[in-house]
C-alpha cells in the first residue's frame, strides 16, 4: 500500500489514540501548566487553520523564534501538518545571524515568544521577507487574548504589525479545514546550523526522514520511547527539533514536559520530580550542573521515575557516568549526533555481556558514543583511506543513511563536506571498535598537533573532570614556537575546592604520555558556551592565542 510517512499521520495517530496522555511544561511566571494531547492536538488543528488562513501554502516557511512551550509544540505539528516548513530559529544567535537565516530561508511567518520581542526589533529592519508576527503572550496557554497587552485586538487584527497567536487561534474557521496531500519526501523542518567555522547552513528535513527518525527513538537498543514514558528534553526546541524527541513523543503517545527557559540543574531536577518524568535528554553541561544539585542533598529528590538520562553534544566526562551510577543509581545514555543527521546516529547501550561486568568497565564502555542506528552507515577515513575497526586507528567519521542530509539548502555546486561515493563528513575524529561502537577522540577542529603528533582535547578534558576539585575543564590548541601548538587546559575549580596546576598535571601524569600534559592551565570563573551549551573553543584559541608569543 502506498501509504506516505507523513507529520499528519503521526498527529493522527496521536488525537486517535493517546489524546488522555500529557503534557506539561514550565511558564514564564515558574508556574507548570498541564494538559493533554487531546487539548494540544485541538489547538494544533486551529492553528494550521489559522496559518492556512493568513494565505500559508505548502512548501512556504513558517519561523518559530520561541522556548520550549505547549504553543512551540502545536508549531511543531500545525505548521508541517499543512505542507510547510517548519523553520525553527535559534535565539542564542546573534542578530545579524538571525537576520541572515530568515533572508536565507525565505521566512514568511515569524511565530514568536512575547518575551521575545526585544530580540526580534534588534534583526526586524534587516528582514526582507516576514510578512506577518504572531505574537504568544506571556499569559498562559488558552487564556483570554488582548486583555491588557497592546499587541492585538480581540479580533486578531494586527496593531504594529503583530497579531496574537490565542486570538488567531480563536478566529480558525474549522469548517474550512482542509488536509493537503503532502509527499513523504516533501520538506517538514528547515534548521541551521549555529555557523562557529562561517555562515549558518541550513538542513531540510523531509517527513520521510522526520518519521524514520522517531521509529528509531522507539527502538529497544536505541532510547526504547513508549507510552509508559513521559519526556523531558532539555536540549532546546531550536536545536534540531530538540533532538527529534517531541516528534518521537506524539508517535508513541509519551508523555511530554517542556522546560521554557529555566534551564539551570535546580529547575531540572524540580521538573523531573514533579513531572514524573522517565527520560531526558541534553548536553554534558546541563547534567554537571545538576549532578552538583543531587550532591548537595543525597537522596532527597524522588527519581524513581527516571530511567534514562540521555547525552549528546560533546562527549560526557566518565568520571560524571560513574557518579550518577554509583552515587545516585542513574542510567547515563550515551549518544552522538548533528544537525546534518536529524540529528540522532548513534547509540550507547551496554551490551548484555557487559550487565555484570565491574562498574569501571561498565564506565568505559558507556563514554563511548554508542553503535549506529538501524540504517546509519558509518565508516572511519584518514588520509582518504578507510581506517580498520580496531579501537586504536583514529578517522574522522563519515556516514550515512535515510536521515541523513545530502547537501545544504541554498548551496549550489559541489560541498566537500559531502563525499563523491555519498557519504557525509562530519568533522568528528573517532575510534571505531570491532563491534561497531564509535568512541569520539574529537571534532578535527579541535585536536591538537604538537611536534607532529595528535593529542586529543577530549581524552585531556575528560580527565580533568575526574579531579574532585574540577567542575569543568575546556582543552584548546595554541599556537607554540617550537612545538607548532601545545594543550592548554581553562578549568573552573568547584565551588570552596582548592588545586593549583602542578596538583592537576600530577593528576594526569598517570594516565597521558609526558608531552602530552598542558604546560599551561588556566583557572577561570566560567568557560564561554555556544547556543546549546557546548564549551566555546573558538573563544578561548583566540584568548590565549598569544600566550607562547615571547617564548
Amino acid at each position: 500500500m502506498d501509504f506516505p510517512l507523513v507529520v499528519p499521520a503521526l498527529v493522527r495517530r496521536a488525537r486517535t489514540l493517546f489524546g488522555h496522555r500529557p503534557v506539561s511544561g514550565r511558564r514564564p511566571d515558574r508556574s507548570i501548566a498541564r494538559t493533554t494531547y487531546a487539548s494540544v492536538l485541538e489547538r494544533t488543528r486551529r492553528l494550521s487553520t489559522a496559518l492556512a488562513g493568513l494565505g500559508v501554502a505548502p512548501g512556504d516557511r513558517v519561523a518559530t523564534l520561541a522556548w520550549a512551550s505547549q504553543e512551540h509544540l502545536e508549531a511543531y505539528l500545525a505548521i508541517p501538518s499543512i505542507g510547510a516548513v517548519l523553520h525553527t530559529l535559534n535565539l542564542r544567535l546573534h542578530p545579524d545571524d538571525l537576520a541572515y537565516i530568515v533572508n536565507d530561508a525565505r521566512d514568511r511567518i515569524l511565530i514568536v515568544d512575547e518575551s521575545l520581542l526585544p530580540l526580534f526589533e534588534k534583526f526586524r529592519a534587516q528582514t526582507t521577507t516576514i510578512e506577518q508576527v504572531v505574537v504568544i503572550p506571556s499569559a498562559a496557554a488558552g487564556s483570554d487574548a488582548g486583555d491588557a497587552r497592546d499587541v492585538t485586538a480581540n479580533t486578531g487584527a494586527p496593531a504594529h504589525g503583530f497579531l496574537d497567536y490565542e486570538a488567531l487561534l480563536a478566529s480558525a474557521d474549522l469548517s474550512a479545514h482542509l488536509e493537503p496531500v503532502i509527499r513523504e519526501d516533501d520538506a517538514a523542518v528547515l534548521c541551521y546550523t549555529s555557523g562557529t567555522t562561517g555562515r549558518p547552513k541550513g538542513v531540510l528535513y523531509s517527513h520521510r526522514s522526520i518519521v524514520l527518525h522517531s521509529f528509531s527513538q522507539g527502538i529497544a537498543d536505541s532510547l526504547g520511547i513508549g507510552e509508559r514514558d513521559v519526556l523531558l528534553p532539555i536540549v532546546p526546541m531550536f536545536h534540531v527539533n530538540a533532538w527529534g524527541l517531541p516528534f518521537t513523543g506524539v508517535l508513541f503517545g509519551a508523555g511530554q514536559v517542556l522546560p521554557g527557559r529555566y534551564l539551570d540543574g535546580a529547575s531540572v531536577l524540580d521538573l523531573i520530580v514533579r513531572e514524573r518524568v522517565t527520560l531526558t535528554a541534553g548536553v554534558p553541561t546541563v547534567w554537571l550542573a545538576m549532578l552538583q544539585e543531587l550532591d548537595k542533598n543525597p537522596g532527597g529528590h524522588d527519581l524513581s521515575a527516571l530511567r534514562t538520562i540521555a547525552i549528546g553534544g560533546s562527549a560526557a566526562p566518565a568520571s560524571m557516568i560513574r557518579a550518577y551510577q554509583e552515587r545516585h543509581h542513574l542510567r547515563i545514555v550515551h549518544a552522538w549526533g548533528m544537525t546534518e543527521v536529524t540529528p540522532l546516529g548513534t547509540v550507547c547501550n551496554l551490551p548484555a555481556g557487559l550487565e555484570a561486568a565491574p562498574l569501571d568497565e561498565q564506565v568505559r564502555y558507556r563514554a563511548r558514543q554508542g553503535k549506529p542506528l538501524p540504517f546509519v552507515e558509518v565508516r572511519g577515513v584518514a588520509d582518504g583511506v578507510e581506517v580498520p575497526w580496531d579501537g586504536q586507528t583514529m578517522g574522522e567519521l563519515e556516514v550515512r543513511g535515510p536521515w541523513v542530509a545530502r547537501q545544504y539548502y541554498n548551496v549550489e555546486g559541489h560541498d566537500s563536506r559531502f563525499s563523491d561515493d555519498g557519504w557525509f563528513r562530519t568533522g568528528d575524529v573517532v575510534l571505531i571498535h570491532p563491534d561497531g561502537c564509535v568512541e569520539l577522540t574529537d571534532r578535527a577542529k579541535d585536536l591538537v598537533k604538537s611536534g607532529g603528533e595528535w593529542i586529543s582535547s577530549v581524552a585531556l578534558e575528560n580527565a580533568l573532570m575526574a579531579h574532585p576539585a574540577v567542575a569543568e575543564a575546556a582543552v584548546v590548541a595554541v599556537p607554540h614556537p617550537t612545538w607548532d601548538e601545545r594543550p592548554l587546559a581553562v578549568v573552573v575549580l568547584r565551588a570552596g575546592a582548592q588545586a593549583t596546576a602542578d596538583d592537576l598535571r600530577e593528576f594526569l601524569a598517570p594516565s597521558f604520555a609526558k608531552w602530552w600534559l598542558p604546560d599551561r592551565i588556566e583557572f577561570a570563573v566560567e568557560i564561554p558556551r555556544t547556543s546549546v551549551g557546548k564549551f566555546r573553543k573558538s573563544v578561548l584559541r583566540e584568548q590565549y592565542k598569544g600566550l607562547y608569543a615571547d617564548d
